[in-house]
């Protein structure tokens, strides 16, 4: 069994490609093998070891897919958001105990400021538009003297630690053993019968678990090659489609929308492609959405639930020709999946409660947080914050974020039902149901609403259309038109605090 990233790229043939990038020389396997040796030899010459922190601040693209294998393989990885501002930055450096900071040559990133100013060793990794995709050179100076644990990390170390998004309270640090990201890789690869024939076109960022689990370790896991691109870009997505030829792509479901708007003006681009799928992950897919891609590629779209604690996939749909359901993210995959009740006991299929789930891809548990982890596991199974239930087939629904569900006057409402009942009216291209505070009733619903190019409605014609299918107290009582639904780092429409971003 595999349970390391060193062991995981020993996988792919030397000679298969590994790494793609736009305009660049693809790497191959045996050549990022050697990168991997080298970029560990050099950390340990810098006195970085086994379960040493590097924050790693790079754009998307190769580098950062090939920056987050090779630190992976001999120490802990940490990537960030490059977007972040200084004060950010340093928030989070302090609270990973960053033990170096990973930069492009030529950076001009508020992190390195931050960085020096803590004493964190800054090191530039330096890159060629003439060398393969992916290869990178380190310089600069770290900690005097060799690593205190040298050599390649094993089953039990830390290879990546993310935050949670920290939408209500302050973000937890999320540790991920090797054996749990070399797990989720694996169980993501079997899900999708990944062979090293597969080329995967990644559009996420890969500063968040989705692009680096699901597109970049999934593929390397299976032999399999995938396509870093700079990150999302609708105008540029079917070029990338051109040059690359993938056989699948994965994407939260604001990006399948954005591709699918654009697939009229790239109609030539469109017929010659041949996905064997297509996945979504990350958020819950509108039936309307899914159909619309299945509709645009003429292949099945898989959709996946996932989340950083994880170390990315709980459940998926399964491939053709076993049964996909619109609207579940279907059955168990990889770790155990159960629904229980607010006292720890499992519930019987059909009942709805919370999601729970154990097995080698979850984390242990929250760094230094005992009471995060005391009420996140229960009796061994780590408590999701989602509501869902299991049909009789095993099929995943999810019914709500728990603290997304909206409750008025104590009348419990699923914003994501209303999501789909409004995405039905013939003007609407996307909506966002939320909480609103209310004097009264405690919490209202609210809605927002992207209209179609050239369509036409008003705020009464939306709440008449909503209430011929929904109970009066699930109709928005109120309903803002807007450009474009406000989005976090990675592309989710936030429902959590949206209403103070709209004045509310």
């Amino acid at each position: 069994m595999v349970n390391t990233v060193y062991e995981l790229i020993e996988t792919g043939a030397d000679g298969d490609i590994a790494i793609a990038a736009p305009e660049r020389t693809p790497l191959t396997y045996g050549a990022l093998r050697t990168l991997v040796a080298k970029t560990v030899a050099d950390m340990n010459r810098l006195g970085i070891g086994r379960n040493d922190r590097v924050a790693i601040v790079l754009p998307n693209g190769p580098e950062m897919a090939t920056a987050f294998v090779a630190v992976a393989a001999g120490a802990t990885t940490a990537p960030l958001n490059p977007g972040y501002r200084a004060e950010e930055f340093r928030f989070y450096l302090e609270d990973l105990n960053a033990k170096a900071l990973f930069v492009e040559v030529g950076s001009t990133s508020p992190a390195i400021e931050v960085a020096t100013s803590m004493g964190i060793p800054v090191l530039e990794l330096a890159t060629s538009n003439d060398d393969p995709a992916g290869l990178f050179e380190i310089s600069g100076d770290a900690a005097a003297g060799p690593a205190a644990s040298p050599g390649n990390a094993g089953a039990d170390d830390i290879a990546l630690v993310l935050h949670t998004s920290g939408t209500t309270s302050r973000p937890k640090i999320v540790p991920l053993s090797q054996t749990n990201i070399c797990a989720s890789a694996r169980h993501i690869g079997g899900t999708l019968a990944l062979t090293p024939a597969d080329r995967c076109v990644n559009i996420m960022p890969l500063f968040h678990i989705h692009g680096l689990i699901a597109a970049v370790l999934s593929s390397l896991a299976a032999g399999a090659s995938v396509y870093c691109t700079p990150g999302f870009d609708a105008l540029r997505v079917f070029r990338w489609f051109e040059e690359a030829v993938p056989s699948w792509y994965t994407a939260v479901p604001t990006m399948h929308q954005a591709i699918v708007s654009r697939a009229a003006r790239n109609a030539d681009t469109l017929a010659a492609m041949d996905l064997r799928f297509i996945r979504s992950s990350s958020s819950s897919l509108p039936p309307q959405v899914m159909a619309a891609v299945e509709d645009t590629f003429g292949c099945p779209v898989i959709e996946s639930y996932g989340m950083t604690e994880a170390a990315h996939q709980m459940a998926s749909n399964p491939l053709p020709p076993a049964a996909r359901k619109p609207g579940s993210v279907g059955v168990a995959a990889g770790p155990e999946v159960a629904i229980m009740d607010d006292d720890g006991n499992i519930l019987a299929q059909g009942e709805t409660g919370e999601i729970v789930i154990r097995g080698p891809n979850v984390t242990a548990g929250y760094e230094a947080n005992d009471k995060a982890n005391a009420e996140a596991f229960t009796n061994g199974w780590f408590r999701t914050g989602d509501q869902g239930q299991i049909d009789e087939e095993g099929y995943l629904s999810l019914t709500g974020r728990l603290k997304e569900i909206i409750n008025r006057g104590g009348e419990k409402i699923s914003p994501r039902e209303v999501d789909e009942i409004l995405l039905d009216h013939p003007a609407v291209d996307q909506a966002l149901t939320f909480a609103y505070p209310h004097d009264k009733l405690g919490e209202e619903v609210g809605a927002v609403i992207v209209l179609k190019e050239g369509a036409v409605a008003d705020e009464a014609s939306i709440r008449e259309f909503a209430a011929k299918q929904l109970a009066v107290f699930k109709v928005p009582r109120k309903v803002i038109f807007l450009e474009e639904i406000p989005k976090g780092a990675t592309g989710k429409l936030q429902r959590i605090g949206l209403h103070e971003k709209l004045g509310l």
